[in-house]
């Protein structure tokens, strides 16, 4: 065996297309990062060129936003719109449907936990969408430094897409609520392609 190679053995009684299917998706997975993004150091690139200082994933009433500006009780994160719902570019997955539906509602839910932890603690509280940081960094970076100068701005609702239904027409029914207002939901029907952007 070659160094770095992995050997599979697939077990006779299993069909070796699902076996290699499930270990592809696997391998793909594991590939996916959860700090250090792409557009987390842009983000903090054009933030450190502007001259703002700030802590990586430091740990905060029990939460962990990607940019911490502890003096200025500012937190920001930069959210993947697969993994956190954004309802422009949020794609549901085909296979596995009960447990990527229950990975978004659990990561949705999970988001709007830290984020109305950290702001009855007194902190502001800035999401932003991966897409974001790709097309509009420049407006990304001038809210971070209006946020950063003037503490009274709070900036926190958004729209996430908490739920999708395939419907029988081949169109896709998406729930999408406000990240801090769920009473403030709507319903759409959408074709299953997102558009791109």
């Amino acid at each position: 065996m070659h160094r770095g190679t992995a050997w599979i053995v697939e077990p006779q009684d299993v069909c070796s297309h699902q076996v290699r299917e499930n270990v592809l998706r696997s391998a793909n997975m594991s590939r996916i990062r959860g700090t250090n993004t792409q557009p987390e150091l842009l983000l903090r690139k054009a933030l450190w060129n502007k001259g703002l200082r700030y802590r990586l994933h430091s740990e905060i009433e029990g939460v962990r936003p990607d940019i911490v500006f502890r003096t200025r009780k500012l937190a920001v994160f930069i959210d993947g719109c697969f993994w956190h719902g954004c309802p422009l570019h949020y794609v549901r997955p085909r296979s596995k449907a009960e447990f990527w539906e229950a990975k978004l509602k659990a990561n949705t839910a999970r988001d709007k936990v830290q984020t109305l932890r950290l702001i009855k603690k007194g902190w502001t509280v800035l999401r932003f969408w991966e897409h974001q940081i790709k097309s509009e960094l420049a407006q990304v970076v001038a809210l971070v430094l209006n946020v950063y100068n003037n503490s009274a701005n709070d900036i926190t609702s958004r729209p996430v897409v908490t739920r999708v239904d395939p419907q029988a027409d081949g169109t896709e029914l998406w729930l999408i609520e406000d990240l801090l207002n769920q009473s403030e939901g709507r319903s759409e029907h959408r074709h299953r392609n997102p558009p791109k952007r």
